[in-house]
């Protein structure tokens, strides 16, 4: 057999693998918040910067445009936020965190410490090795068409 088809040896599997770690550690998580890990993304970006338009919060957190449509959906239907009609432009749409929205913030405040308890014998040095790997991986696949 071929080395190259080994599972072993597949990166992409690795990431495929971490994947689902991480929503799996994520998941008791925010439980309390009653979101998915999707949805936390979509709040994260909105507790950053509030009312912006949805091809931006698309552009923030990089979900696809048709399960941003759905987690806006759900989270609207929790009464976390409202989308809007942009009063100047009517054809742009604006996402606004409600005040049930914006007091989720609190709660998840304690997520992103619980997570690094999470990241045994790794060093803050090489988690910051990570994240501009990572980074730069993903910027292989910008601007590829697909």
């Amino acid at each position: 057999m071929s080395e190259l088809l080994k599972l072993e040896n597949q990166l992409c599997h690795r990431f495929y693998t971490l994947s689902n770690a991480f929503t799996r550690a994520y998941r008791p998580l925010l439980k309390a918040l009653d979101i998915t890990y999707p949805q936390y993304v979509t709040l994260m970006a909105l507790w950053e910067n509030d009312g912006i338009t949805i091809a931006e919060l698309l552009e923030r957190t990089a979900i696809d445009g048709g399960a941003m449509s759905l987690i806006l959906k759900k989270l609207q239907d929790k009464d976390f936020l409202i989308v809007a009609k942009d009063k100047a432009d009517k054809r742009v749409k604006r996402v606004q965190l409600t005040e049930a929205g914006k007091e989720k913030k609190a709660i998840a405040e304690g997520v992103p410490a619980q997570m690094l308890c999470k990241f045994n014998g790794m060093s803050a040095e090489e988690s910051r090795t990570l994240k501009n790997l990572l980074d730069k991986l993903g910027g292989c696949f910008e601007n590829t068409g697909e």
